[in-house]
């Protein structure tokens, strides 16, 4: 990507626990992918907006969809009202090479599932326990600006096994109070498309206002930008191509 060019950073949420809970409501006035969007327009080569479950196309028509060059996504109540072909364009255009960042319980929404081929299930359990998540890749862009660790005062947690294809790079594995551990922050690349999965975001607890996630967040949308904003074909697109760029001899 051009660094002069913005960053076009599309925040998506089901939105349903804010609406249906007050103690979520009081964390998140705005939604959750408020309190994302706030984080991230701090950054002034991101142009950010969002989008909820409940809009028309759940608020990804093609003309948002096409011009989004990372989505990050909250999802945890309400998966399977996700309409199919919806989550087919998200996996379309992260193949073409839009960036996508997939938050907390959206482990199990249907645009990831179907980039990652598996059910995307770990293990859970909501008691607050504190969460300790290790930085395993100091050098990666993702983790610049963070020390060895840091601390979730209380977090849902997340343990072994999490059922993903072996990720090509993790770069955060977390501790647990009860004693799981479990693989936080990973990295694959499908088609062209960026995808960042991580798990940190229980809509109980005030996460997403914690400096080192907002930091996270802002990293990982750099990361995951794509080279070119405009005009990629998928890499998926295979072209008939008659004229060899050497001659060619035999039969």
């Amino acid at each position: 990507m051009n660094p002069t060019q913005q960053i076009r950073v599309t925040v998506w949420n089901e939105y349903r626990h804010e609406k249906q809970d007050p103690a979520v409501a009081s964390l998140y006035p705005q939604g959750i992918h408020g309190a994302i969007a706030d984080c991230l327009k701090t950054q002034p080569d991101f142009k950010v907006s969002v989008a909820t479950q409940d809009e028309p196309e759940h608020g990804l028509p093609d003309s948002i969809l096409n011009s989004t060059d990372i989505l990050l996504w909250w999802a945890h109540l309400a998966h399977h009202e996700v309409k199919d072909d919806i989550a087919e364009k998200v996996y379309r255009r992260v193949m073409e090479g839009m960036g996508f960042i997939v938050l907390h319980s959206a482990n199990s929404a249907k645009p990831f599932r179907k980039l990652m081929g598996t059910s995307g299930a770990a293990r859970w359990r909501e008691m607050g326990e504190k969460a300790r998540l290790w930085v395993t890749a100091p050098a990666h862009p993702i983790t610049e600006g963070l020390g060895d660790y840091f601390e979730i005062p209380h977090e849902e947690m997340y343990g072994e096994y999490f059922d993903v294809p072996t990720p090509e790079q993790v770069i955060f594995i977390s501790w647990f109070q009860g004693g799981d551990v479990f693989r936080s922050g990973c990295c694959w690349q499908r088609g062209r498309g960026k995808i960042f999965y991580f798990q940190p975001g229980h809509e109980t607890y005030p996460v997403y206002h914690q400096k080192e996630i907002q930091r996270v967040l802002i990293n990982a949308v750099r990361w995951a930008a794509p080279m070119a904003s405009d005009g990629c074909r998928p890499i998926t697109e295979f072209l008939h191509t008659p004229v060899p760029l050497d001659p060619v001899t035999g039969g």
